[in-house]
C-alpha cells in the first residue's frame, strides 16, 4: 500500500521537499506508519520566506474588507469538510473522533470567522491638540512565524494564522512533525479558497531544522510558539538578540482547588474532564487536584470511581473516552514519569498502566488515567509537567495553604478554584500565579479574551485584540497645523 506524501506549501504551490527526505507519519492507535513528512531544511525554508517577504508587499495593502472575505471562505470550506477533517485529526493525533468533531475542528473555523470579524473593527488611537493632532498606524510586520504543537494540531495552527493573516502579514508555518496531515488541508484549502500565492506558506519538517532555520532567519519579523518549555527557552535565546517580536505559550503543571462549599455534583464531572480530556494532553488541563480536608475523602472515592469509568479505546468508537497518546515516546515518558511517582512515595490509586486495546488497536500508544496521592508539592512528579492521564491528589487545611500549594511551581498558565463563597474564589484568583483562572468551571474559552501564561509558562499574551497588537507595530504619526496666511 503506498503512502499518503504530505507536502508543503510554498508561494502558492504544494511541493515536495529539496531534500527529497522524508518523515514516517504514525497513526498513534494502531503504531503504523501511513503516510510521510517531509523533511524540510534550510533551502525550503528560504523559498518560503522569500515567498511570504515578496507577498506582505501587496497583502498588506489589501483591504481589510477582501482579506476578511478571504478567511470567512477558508471557514466555509472546513466546515464544507468537517467530518472528514474530524476523521484525520483524529487518525493523525490519536484524540476521539467525538473530540475533534465537537472542538478542535469547530475550533479551527471559528478561528478564522471570528479574526475575520474583528479586523474590520481593529482601530487605533488619535489624540487632537493645539493646532496638532496625532494618531497609531498599527502595521504588519511582513513575514512572520507560526509554531504550533501536535495536541491540538488544526486548532492551535489556525489561531495563530488568522490573526496574523488578518491584520496583513505573511504567514511561513511550521505544524508538528507528529501531526501534520490537517495542516496539510488547510495548504490544500488554502488554494481553493483563492489566497495570494506566498500569503500563507506551510512548511514541515523537524524543529531542530526547518524550526530553527524559520526563527533564525534575518526576514521573519516576529515569532509565535505554542510548545514546551525547554523548546521555548531556546527560541527565546534565538530570536531575542535579532529584537524579533516573539509570543510563546509554553508548560503548564495547573491546580484545581476544590473548596469544602463547592457545587460538588457541579464540580466533579467538570473535574474528571478537566484532568483527562485528550488523554491529558492539552496544556490548560487540571493535573494537581488540591481538595480541602474536610472533604478529601470522599472525593477521592468519588474521583477515582469516575474515573474507573472512562473507556480507553478505539478513538473511532462513540463510547471511547480517551484515545491514544501521540507517540510511542510519549507513552515512555509518561509511563516513566509514574514510575518516577511510585519510587517518591505515591500510591497509584487507579491506572498506572499501558491500556490494552483489542483489535485494530492492538499496537497502539494508549495509557490508563492514573491518579495518584500522598505525594509532597516538591516532588518531581508534582513540579514537573507530564502532559498526559496523570493527576495528583493532595490536602489542604486553609485558603492561605492552598494557594502556597498552587504557587509552588516554576509554572503559571491556568488554575481552577471551586467554591460557592464568590468573595473567597474572586481573592483566591487574584493571588494565584496563572495567567488564565477559571472560577467554578473548566475550559470556557471566549476568543475575545487574553490568553497566556506566568513565570515558565509563557510570554506574552494572544488572543482577542492581543493577538492584532502582537502582529501589527505601531507607529505614532504627527501632524501640526499651520495657521492660514492672512
Amino acid at each position: 500500500m503506498s503512502l499518503t506524501r504530505i507536502l508543503n506549501l510554498i508561494d502558492g504551490q504544494l511541493v515536495e521537499p529539496v531534500s527529497s527526505e522524508w518523515i514516517d507519519n504514525f497513526e498513534p492507535a494502531t503504531g503504523t506508519v501511513y503516510s510521510q513528512v517531509p523533511n524540510s531544511n534550510e533551502q525550503d525554508i528560504e523559498r518560503a520566506v522569500a515567498s511570504a517577504t515578496k507577498a506582505a508587499r501587496g497583502w498588506g495593502k489589501t483591504p481589510a474588507a477582501e482579506r476578511s472575505r478571504l478567511l470567512n471562505r477558508l471557514a466555509d470550506l472546513i466546515d464544507r469538510d468537517a467530518a472528514k477533517w474530524a476523521e484525520a485529526e483524529s487518525k493523525d493525533n490519536g484524540k476521539t473522533l467525538k473530540l475533534a468533531s465537537s472542538v478542535d475542528i469547530p475550533r479551527a473555523s471559528a478561528n478564522f470567522r471570528f479574526f475575520a470579524g474583528a479586523v474590520l473593527g481593529y482601530g487605533s488611537q488619535s489624540h487632537n491638540g493645539p493646532g496638532s493632532v496625532n494618531y497609531t498606524l498599527r502595521q504588519p510586520h511582513g513575514a512572520v512565524a507560526c509554531i504550533s504543537p501536535w495536541n491540538l494540531p488544526i486548532y492551535l495552527l489556525t489561531w495563530k494564522i488568522a490573526p496574523a493573516l488578518a491584520v496583513g502579514n505573511c504567514v511561513i508555518a511550521k505544524p508538528s512533525e507528529l501531526t501534520p496531515m490537517t495542516a496539510f488541508m488547510l495548504a490544500e484549502l488554502s488554494i481553493e479558497a483563492g489566497l495570494p500565492p506566498g500569503v500563507l506558506n506551510i512548511v514541515h519538517g523537524l524543529g531542530g531544522q526547518a524550526g530553527n532555520a524559520l526563527i533564525s532567519h534575518p526576514q521573519v519579523k516576529a515569532v509565535s510558539f505554542t510548545g514546551g518549555t525547554v523548546t521555548g527557552q531556546k527560541i527565546a535565546s534565538t530570536v531575542a538578540p535579532q529584537f524579533k517580536k516573539y509570543s510563546l505559550e509554553m508548560g503548564g503543571k495547573n491546580p484545581t482547588l476544590i473548596f469544602a462549599d463547592c457545587d460538588y455534583e457541579r464540580m466533579l464531572p467538570v473535574v474528571v474532564r478537566s484532568a483527562f480530556a485528550n488523554q491529558g494532553q492539552i496544556c490548560l488541563c487540571g493535573s494537581r487536584i488540591l481538595i480541602e480536608d474536610s472533604i478529601y475523602d470522599r472525593f477521592r472515592e468519588d474521583f477515582v470511581r469516575q474515573t474507573k469509568l472512562l473507556k480507553v479505546g478505539d478513538p473511532l468508537e462513540k463510547e471511547t473516552d480517551l484515545g491514544a497518546v501521540v507517540s510511542e515516546p510519549h507513552q515512555t515518558k509518561i509511563l516513566t514519569a509514574i514510575e518516577t511517582a511510585r519510587n517518591e512515595g505515591g500510591r497509584v490509586l487507579t491506572g498506572g498502566v499501558a491500556g490494552a486495546v483489542p483489535g485494530r488497536c492492538k499496537d497502539g500508544w494508549f495509557v490508563q488515567p492514573t491518579v495518584i496521592e500522598g505525594l509532597s508539592n516538591h516532588c518531581s512528579t508534582n513540579q514537573n509537567e507530564i502532559f498526559g492521564p496523570v493527576v495528583t491528589l493532595q490536602r489542604f487545611r486553609s485558603t492561605s495553604e492552598a494557594v502556597e500549594l498552587a504557587n509552588g511551581t516554576r509554572y503559571g498558565l491556568s488554575a481552577t478554584i471551586w467554591s460557592s463563597n464568590i468573595d473567597r474564589a474572586v481573592a483566591v484568583a487574584e493571588d494565584v500565579d496563572a495567567g488564565v483562572v477559571w472560577i467554578n468551571d473548566w475550559l470556557v474559552r471566549d476568543l475575545r479574551t487574553l490568553f497566556g501564561g506566568m513565570k515558565e509558562s509563557g510570554v506574552g499574551r494572544e488572543g482577542g485584540m492581543a493577538a492584532f497588537d502582537f502582529w501589527t507595530e505601531p507607529k505614532n504619526v504627527g501632524i501640526s497645523f499651520l495657521a492660514p496666511r492672512e
